[in-house]
């Protein structure tokens, strides 16, 4: 996988190493996810699978 540029969740707070971190791949534009604490476990899904995680995250949190 070519050199990534992570960014990190706004709920990430003081840049600790907790935090959920995620990129765009060169490749093919698929979502690269990763745990700052185990950045070398990466997840990688499709834009359109990420974007239904993310449209189900936020219907459990409104709940």
């Amino acid at each position: 996988m070519a050199i990534l540029d992570w960014k990190r969740s706004s709920f990430c707070g003081g840049g600790g190493n907790n935090c959920v971190e995620i990129a765009v791949t060169d490749e093919d534009g698929d979502v690269a996810i990763r745990n700052s604490a185990r950045p070398q476990t990466i997840i990688r899904t499709s834009r359109p699978a990420f974007a239904a995680l993310i449209t189900q995250l936020r219907a459990a949190a409104s709940g």
